[in-house]
C-alpha cells in the first residue's frame, strides 16, 4: 500500500500553507496568559511544502478546566507542553456550555489549521454556570445533552477566528437531537470542502456519525449533516491513506476499525478491538511518522486510573504493535499529565521554532 502524510497532504501540490501569519490587530476575548488571541480576519502569509514538515502538535483537553491545550514534539515521540500545563483556550470563554472537550485540529489544502471541539461543560453546575447538572433533563436526554460545536481555523496558532456554531439551531429537520459530540475536520478532495463529522445522539442510546461541508472561513456548517454508512458507534477519525479512507471509532467503550474508498460512506468494518486495553478506550485518532511507512493510532484510556493517553503502531492496518501510555513507554510527556481526547497535526521546523518562541519554552528543537 502506497502511504500518504495525514489528511491535508491528499490535495499537496506543491501549494499550502501560511507560517507566519500577520492577523488584523484587533484582539478580544482570550486573555494574554493563554497566548492565543481571537481576530474578526485571518491575513495568509508564505508558502512553504511537503518536504518543510518536521515537526508535531497535539492538541487536547483536560476534565479539570473543561479547556484546551497545546503540546509540540520535533520527534513524535516525545511531547512538551507549550503553555507550561496551562491551556492555550479557556473552555468558558469559547462555548455556549463555559466549557471545551474533545478538541481535533487538521490542516486544510490553504495550509490553515482547523480546530474544532465539542460545546460542554461536564461540571457546569459545580462551576455555578448552570442550576442542573446538564442543560437538559439527563432522563430524557442523557449525558452531557450539548448541542453546538466550536470551530476555529488559524495560520500561526496564535490569531484564532472563533464560531460556536449551534447545530440543532441550524438544521431544525434533524429533529430533537440528544446532543453533538467529537467533531473532526477532514478536506474532501471531490467536493473541494473542508469536511466536519461528528456524533449525533438520538433517544438517549443511538449514537452515529454524521457529516457537513463548512463555510471557507470554518464558521458555520452549510449542508445538514448526513449520517455517515456502514458504521455505528461515535467519535470517528478519518484518514485518507493512498486510495482508501481509514475509519477508527467507538463503539462499546472500545477502538474499531473500517475502511472505504469514499470518504463518508460505504465503510466495511471489521470485527475485532484494535486497541490493547483492558479497560474503556474512547477518542482514536491517526498520525503518521513523517519519514516512514508507520502510523500511530492514539487512543485515550479513560478507564485508567490516572487516565491517559495509549498508543498503537501500523504499516498495514492489519497488526498493530503496542506502544504503552505516556510515560510509560517510548511516548513521553514531558510537563503535563493525564490529558484527554487529544489529536495531533504536522509543523515546519520554522513554526515550531516561532511557537517556542512565543510561548517562551525552554525547549530544544533539532
Amino acid at each position: 500500500m502506497k502511504h500518504r502524510f495525514f489528511q491535508f497532504l491528499i490535495v499537496f501540490s506543491g501549494l499550502c500553507v501560511a507560517s507566519n501569519t500577520i492577523a488584523q490587530e484587533t484582539k478580544v476575548a482570550t486573555p494574554a496568559a493563554t497566548g492565543t488571541f481571537i481576530v474578526p480576519k485571518l491575513t495568509k502569509a508564505t508558502k512553504f511544502k511537503e518536504k518543510d514538515l518536521s515537526g508535531y502538535l497535539l492538541v487536547y483537553f483536560k476534565d479539570q478546566s473543561q479547556s484546551a491545550y497545546f503540546a509540540i514534539s520535533s520527534d513524535g515521540y516525545t511531547f512538551t507542553d507549550v503553555n507550561g500545563g496551562q491551556p492555550v483556550f479557556i473552555g468558558a470563554e469559547l462555548a455556549e456550555q463555559k466549557g471545551v472537550r474533545d478538541p481535533h485540529i487538521t490542516r486544510g489544502p490553504d495550509g490553515a489549521f482547523y480546530l474544532a471541539m465539542t460545546d460542554l461543560h461536564v461540571f457546569g453546575k459545580r462551576a455555578g454556570f448552570r442550576d442542573t447538572e446538564f442543560e437538559r433533563p439527563a432522563e430524557k436526554y442523557g449525558w452531557g445533552n450539548n448541542r453546538a460545536i466550536v470551530l476555529m481555523k488559524s495560520y500561526d496558532l496564535i490569531h484564532w477566528t472563533h464560531s460556536d456554531f449551534r447545530v440543532d439551531k441550524a438544521f431544525p429537520e434533524l429533529g430533537d437531537i440528544d446532543c453533538a459530540w467529537a467533531p473532526e475536520t477532514i478536506y474532501d478532495p471531490v467536493m473541494k470542502k473542508m469536511m466536519v463529522y461528528f456524533t449525533i445522539r438520538y433517544n438517549n442510546k443511538e449514537c452515529h456519525l454524521y457529516s457537513s461541508y463548512t463555510d471557507t472561513n470554518f464558521t458555520r456548517l452549510e449542508t445538514k449533516p448526513e449520517r455517515i454508512t456502514g458504521v455505528d458507534g461515535l467519535d470517528g477519525d478519518i484518514t485518507k491513506v493512498g486510495n482508501e479512507y481509514q475509519l477508527f471509532y467507538v463503539s462499546d467503550a472500545k477502538v474499531w476499525h473500517a475502511v472505504s474508498d469514499k470518504i463518508n460512506q460505504g465503510y466495511k468494518a471489521e470485527t475485532k478491538r484494535i486497541d490493547p486495553e483492558k479497560v474503556s478506550t474512547e477518542a482514536p485518532n491517526l498520525f503518521k511518522r513523517m519519514g516512514t511507512d508507520a502510523y500511530v493510532l492514539m487512543y485515550d484510556v479513560y478507564g485508567a486510573r490516572p487516565s491517559n493517553m495509549g498508543f498503537s503502531e501500523t504499516t498495514d492496518f492489519v497488526t498493530y504493535k503496542n506502544l504503552g501510555h505516556f510515560n510509560e513507554g517510548v511516548m513521553k510527556a514531558t510537563n503535563f499529565t493525564s490529558p484527554k481526547h487529544g489529536a495531533v497535526t504536522y509543523l515546519t521546523k520554522k513554526e515550531m521554532k516561532a511557537i517556542a518562541e512565543h510561548w517562551k519554552m525552554n525547549i530544544k528543537l533539532d
